[in-house]
C-alpha cells in the first residue's frame, strides 16, 4: 500500500506543477501582449486551486481510470480575451503556443533534475531517492505528453487556436464554428472511435510517436549529465 501510494504521489505531483505551470504561462504571454483579463481575474497564480476544474481534473479523469479507459482531462482555462491583444490573430497563436512551449521547458528542468539525481545518488539508494527519481521521470514524461496533447488540432485544444490563426479568415470563421461541439468531438475521438477501431487511436498514431522521440532526447540530456546511461521507461 505504501508503495502504492508513493507512486501515485510521484505522478499527481508532477501532474499538478504541469498543469499549474500550463495555463499560468497563457496567462502571462496573454498579459505581455495586451490582455490583462487573466490578471484581472486572479488567476496568474501558482496556486493549484485556482486552476482546479472540478469535472475535467477530477471527475472525469476518475472516471476514466476506473474504467481502464484511456485518461484525459483539463484544467480550468487561464481566461483570454482575444480582442484585447494588441494582433489578436497573432498574439492569440502565441497565446495558444506558451502552454505547451512552457510545458516542454518543464520537461528539460526535470532532465537536468533527474541527470543530477543520479549523479549525486549513492550505491544504495534509499526511499527517498527513489521517490525524486521517479517525480523527475514522471515529470519529463508528464510535460512532453501535455505538449502534444494540448497541440492536437482539436478544439479546445491549443492546437486548434494555432491552427484557427494560420488558416485564411474565411476558413478561420468556419473552423471557429467547431468550438461549441469541442467536448463532444474529443469524446469522440478520443474514446469511441479508439474503442471500437483500436488502430485509428489519436493518442496512438498523433501523440505517443512525438513524445516518445522527443523523450529520448530528454533522457540523453539526463544520461549526459549524470555520466552514464539512464534508459527510457517505455
Amino acid at each position: 500500500m505504501n508503495q502504492t501510494l508513493l507512486q501515485a504521489a510521484a505522478l499527481i505531483v508532477p501532474l499538478i506543477v504541469a498543469i499549474v505551470f500550463h495555463e499560468v504561462a497563457h496567462g502571462w504571454v496573454a498579459r505581455a501582449l495586451g490582455d490583462p483579463t487573466a490578471q484581472e481575474q486572479r488567476r496568474l497564480s501558482l496556486n493549484p486551486i485556482r486552476h482546479v476544474d472540478p469535472v475535467g481534473t477530477l471527475l472525469l479523469p476518475g472516471m476514466l481510470a476506473l474504467a481502464k479507459l484511456p485518461v484525459f482531462g483539463w484544467a480550468k482555462p487561464v481566461p483570454v480575451n482575444k480582442w484585447r491583444l494588441r494582433h489578436p490573430r497573432r498574439d492569440m497563436m502565441l497565446v495558444a503556443a506558451a502552454g505547451p512551449g512552457t510545458n516542454l521547458v518543464l520537461a528539460a528542468v526535470g532532465a537536468v533534475l533527474l541527470g543530477l539525481l543520479v549523479l549525486m545518488g549513492s550505491d544504495d539508494p534509499g526511499i527517498v531517492w527513489g521517490f525524486m527519481a521517479l517525480n523527475a521521470v514522471n515529470f519529463i514524461f508528464v510535460n512532453v505528453f501535455l505538449a502534444f496533447f494540448n497541440l492536437l488540432p482539436l478544439p479546445p485544444f491549443d492546437g486548434s487556436h494555432i491552427v484557427e490563426g494560420l488558416l485564411p479568415r474565411s476558413a478561420a470563421r468556419r473552423y471557429a464554428g467547431l468550438r461549441p461541439y469541442g467536448l463532444m468531438l474529443m469524446i469522440l475521438l478520443l474514446l469511441v472511435v479508439p474503442h471500437f477501431y483500436p488502430e485509428w487511436g489519436v493518442v496512438r498514431n498523433l501523440v505517443l510517436p512525438p513524445v516518445l522521440w522527443i523523450g529520448e532526447h530528454y533522457f540523453a540530456l539526463a544520461s549526459a549529465i549524470a555520466g552514464v546511461p539512464i534508459a527510457m521507461p517505455v
